[in-house]
């Protein structure tokens, strides 16, 4: 990456390979029981539950798709008002990034406070780079 690209910008991009990994992370435990890899890969007409692991690996990642939206869009809009660069973008979009990180494996081992402390991390990482856009 040349180093005209906004350091907010290598941030989201490197949020959505955090997604991607959820994403492969929740398929390969959604297998197990009567979830076999052909039935994953198969329609999947008949719903058959996920085992512990991999239904919260569902949770987290839908709970991704949730916050990611907010994120790319608060980025995208300083990026394009030329917003980018201080500490609130800089360190709001790390904030977020690392965050949903750790997250994703403190849910996956179901420890419930620090699990918590990194989403509401998360979110902070968002709001961050929201206040630089309206300054």
């Amino acid at each position: 990456m040349g180093s005209n690209v906004p350091v907010e910008l290598k941030l989201l991009a490197a949020a959505v390979v955090v997604g991607l990994v959820q994403i492969v992370w929740a398929v390969l435990a959604g297998m197990g029981g009567d979830r076999s890899l052909g039935w994953l890969m198969g329609p999947r007409d008949d719903a058959r539950p996920p085992g512990v692991m991999g239904a919260r690996l569902d949770r987290a990642l839908k709970n991704f798709t949730e916050t990611f939206p907010m994120f790319a869009a608060a980025i995208l809009a300083c990026v394009a008002t030329g917003k980018v660069g201080g500490p609130l973008t800089v360190y709001g979009a790390g904030i977020y990034v690392a965050a949903r990180a750790i997250f994703v494996p403190l849910y996956a081992m179901g420890v419930p406070v620090l699990r918590t402390l990194a989403w509401a991390a998360s979110l902070a990482g968002i709001v961050m780079v929201i206040v630089a856009f309206f300054r």
